[in-house]
């Protein structure tokens, strides 16, 4: 979208300010809200922050919605990196805007909704397909047997919870989804995070052998890690650095090994 400044300093088809005392950011925000019929035309407004050693681009959205447009729509919660709700596509490539720092990118800052998925308003996306696909892995535990004592723990050994440490990392952000061309075409192929909350449960000693079986089939339908190409861009965006690429290569071979009947 053009613009352009007037005396005042305000920017032309946007609510930012340029104050020329002091360093701004220049931001470029995805902006559409079906609701508003004079915003039913997806565009990108120009907002320019000023800017703060150590600002993180989160800080600076919730400058240009609480001190410009008040109307600007964005999910976010924690600021610690750890409820995944603030995934966005900045400059082309998913990122968490709690993690990343606003001096480590190149300016305009272009901002967008995550790929591969409805746009609710703005930079929020409908994530109801997401979870779908990620509760489709049964994602809980299920033991064959549990202590007697309720107070007792369930063991694990360290060489199982090594194995399985990274994979628990998961915050069920989406970034990886939204990078995967594979899930950009074929709605119903599970993705690597729910692929790799399979592997979670699979690859833990303490799972039910029951459920473990289940579990194989989940992994083994055609949807599943059959559809990745290794393409390693959902592992290239995990921003809890997940290497979800060698869990689901890891789950084809399980599925081989099934099959086989060699083990």
């Amino acid at each position: 979208m053009s613009s352009h400044t007037d005396q005042s300093g305000t920017v032309a088809g946007s609510n930012a300010e340029v104050s020329t005392d002091e360093h701004t950011v220049h931001m470029k925000i995805f902006r559409y809200d079906p609701e508003v019929e004079a915003k039913q035309e997806p565009r990108f407004d120009d907002f320019y922050i000023p800017y703060e050693k150590g600002m993180t681009l989160l800080d600076g959205l919730l400058t240009a919605r609480d001190k410009h447009d008040q109307s600007l729509c964005f999910r976010h919660s924690c600021r610690q990196a750890v409820c995944g709700s603030d995934a966005l596509l900045v400059n082309g490539r998913q990122r968490l805007a709690c993690q990343t720092q606003i001096s480590d990118l190149e300016e305009p800052i272009r901002i967008e909704p995550l790929p591969n998925q409805d746009v609710v308003k703005d930079l929020v996306v409908d994530m109801t397909h997401f979870y779908d696909r990620m509760h489709a892995t049964d994602p809980y535990f299920d033991p064959d047997e549990t202590p007697d004592d309720g107070l007792e723990e369930q063991r694990q050994s360290r060489e199982n919870r090594e194995k399985v440490k990274l994979s628990t990392r998961c915050i069920w952000c989406g970034a990886c989804m939204s990078a995967c061309t594979i899930a950009g075409s074929d709605d119903q192929y599970l993705g690597p995070a729910a692929l790799n909350k399979a592997y979670r449960f699979y690859m833990d000693e303490r799972e039910g052998d029951d459920k473990h079986r289940e579990r194989l089939e989940i992994i083994e339908q055609e949807h599943a890690v059959w559809r990745c190409q290794t393409q390693f861009s959902c592992t290239n965006v995990c921003p809890k650095n997940i290497p979800l690429t060698e869990h689901i290569q890891e789950l084809k071979r399980e599925a081989v090994k099934d099959q086989l009947k060699f083990w």
